[in-house]
């Protein structure tokens, strides 16, 4: 009996698209994926995904000519690389012919100024960029805001329940069984944190509110500098 006829089996990689390609050149020229998501307007997850979900195609001719232009002109700045893409991005449209909605995440903050917004691991990862409009939001109106973290018992500098440390008292602090603390700071009861002081930490950490929270916690000696937040929330309110 003949053997059976091989069949082309996978690889198990899966071949870049175009965009992807693209976005690889953007990074070796220095650029992260969250500047080329600055850059084309869209949140940073989409830019994984071209690689990931084959996405991106909608943003090639884009992407084509800001790669021009940082490597024959010399263009560096992300608002100018953001101007040059704008031009060649062209909203889907739908069946009938009309332009599609893209889809955003709500602000969730209520008329009395309360608002909550929450992140695990994974948008840890990535900066927690979807907890800027929520600090943004709450700057412009004037709110206060609290957070809580959440990170290994270790990488805390205070004991659990220590005065030194903000939350004073242990009804603020949850402990976990896999050896990680969460602990609040600020509350409406002790007035909170300015909301627009904090949203001018997160404007100089580059937009990265996990990385402005965490250098807040190692300056007012809260916790040591090589401890990883897992989990953060924030929680806003209107001042009385």
């Amino acid at each position: 009996m003949p053997p059976r006829p091989r069949r082309n089996r996978p690889t198990g990689q899966r071949e870049s698209n175009e965009a992807a390609r693209l976005a690889d050149q953007l990074q070796t020229a220095g650029y992260s994926k969250r500047d080329i998501a600055r850059i084309i307007n869209r949140d940073a997850s989409l830019v994984s995904q071209f690689y990931t979900k084959n996405k991106g195609a909608a943003f090639v001719p884009a992407l084509r000519e800001v790669l021009a232009a940082v490597q024959t002109g010399g263009i560096t700045d992300l608002p100018d690389l953001a101007s040059i893409a704008s031009r060649h991005i062209t909203r889907r449209t739908t069946a009938s012919g009309a332009t599609a909605r893209v889809r955003s995440k709500a602000v969730l903050i209520t008329p009395t100024g309360t608002g909550t917004g929450r992140v695990g691991a994974q948008a840890i990862a990535s900066g927690s960029s979807r907890l800027r409009p929520l600090i943004a939001e709450a700057a412009r109106r004037g709110l206060r805001l609290a957070f809580t973290v959440r990170l290994a018992k270790t990488g805390y500098v205070h004991p659990s329940g220590s005065r030194t440390d903000s939350p004073g008292i242990r009804r603020d602090v949850i402990q976990r069984a896999d050896h990680t603390e969460e602990r609040s700071y600020g509350s409406a009861q002790t007035g909170g944190h300015d909301a627009a002081g904090f949203a001018q930490r997160v404007d100089a950490a580059g937009g990265d509110v996990t990385a402005a929270v965490h250098q807040w916690l190692v300056d007012t000696g809260r916790i040591r500098s090589d401890a990883h937040i897992t989990h953060l929330e924030i929680r806003t309110w209107r001042p009385r």
